[in-house]
């Protein structure tokens, strides 16, 4: 791997062996260590993607706080939805120690420069959406996020043990949504099913492409950032909720699934990567609406972050009068 120049090397010859050794022995890579570049752009990318993804993840969700089923489902709704906006500030955090601004990430976002996971852009329908994003789509992070405690970069490794906790709540949480409408009215297990079949595939997709397609896998593997390839996630998720679904009682929509004794995992069918294609270029349901929010929301924000800057300055400016003789 080549790197070029930067700032933070100290002129020490001897940073990359130290570097490169550190990542051979499985240890942590701190702030404060040298780095290559291209492990600084490459952490900067997927946590930023990352962060993005909670924060536009809110918006499916909570189009239903207002109209959950009962106050008890509108409370953990509530939780779970700021346990999301959490995610997004403990990342950015993380991110920010490499360098890079929260303020840079989000125009980044806004402009369209930086993505957020594909499963964002589809719209919650039925009240079931939201208990298959808690089984599905969390499951799926999951599946994702559990290695990333392990991984290479200290303040992302830490940032997630709490995301992965928190996230295992929601799950169990989306889970129980849909063992109650499964067991409810033929109209509400229908509900249910509709839902499952609506969003299994696009689940499948939030691992990213094929390995063999896969721009960034073999540089975050290589540096110990991921610990498994797109591929291996998504066969990991699928032998995880075969026996799930059954518990449910629901079917998911894959004529092609089967348990394949030979390789000790389920087969299943070939996903539409051109649909996984056509919603990372905005051409997805809710690409458009997404964004717009997100900005909107942003815009709205701006009063509180001038105040709270005026409000630093303010505080700064007291304590440099009382240390003043």
């Amino acid at each position: 791997m080549t790197i070029t120049e930067d700032t933070q090397h100290t002129g020490d010859g001897g940073w990359r062996e130290r570097f490169d050794a550190m990542i051979a022995a499985d240890e942590r890579i701190e702030p404060r260590d040298d780095m290559p570049d291209d492990y600084r752009d490459t952490l900067v990318r997927q946590i930023a993607q990352h962060a993005h993804s909670e924060i536009i993840g809110m918006q499916p969700e909570a189009n239903w706080i207002t109209r959950a089923p009962s106050l008890k489902r509108k409370a953990v709704l509530l939780a779970k939805v700021q346990d999301e906006a959490g995610h997004g500030l403990y990342l950015y955090s993380a991110a920010e120690t490499l360098g890079t601004s929260r303020a840079e990430m989000l125009d980044l976002l806004h402009e369209g420069r930086q993505k957020y996971s594909s499963i964002f852009n589809y719209p919650t329908l039925t009240w079931a959406d939201v208990g298959v994003i808690g089984w599905l789509v969390d499951g799926a992070a999951i599946t994702n996020q559990v290695p990333l405690c392990r991984c290479s970069y200290g303040p992302y490794a830490r940032a997630m043990v709490r995301i992965c906790k928190e996230e295992s709540f929601h799950q169990r949480q989306g889970f129980e949504i849909l063992h109650v409408l499964a067991r409810g009215t033929p109209a509400q297990r229908e509900m249910a099913q509709d839902a499952v079949n609506r969003w299994y595939w696009p689940s499948l997709m939030m691992f990213g492409p094929p390995d063999a397609e896969s721009a960034h896998s073999d540089t975050s593997m290589a540096y110990g950032i991921k610990r498994f390839s797109n591929d291996e996630l998504r066969q990991k998720f699928v032998d995880m909720i075969v026996p799930q679904a059954e518990a449910l009682g629901l079917t998911l929509p894959d004529a092609d699934l089967v348990w394949n004794e030979r390789r000790g995992h389920y087969d299943f069918g070939e996903i539409d990567w051109s649909e996984f294609k056509q919603v990372l270029k905005g051409n997805g349901p809710c690409n458009r609406q997404r964004l717009e929010r997100r900005r909107a929301a942003h815009a709205d924000g701006a009063w509180v972050r001038e105040a709270a800057r005026a409000h630093a300055a303010n505080r700064a400016a007291r304590t440099r009068e009382e240390a003043t003789p």
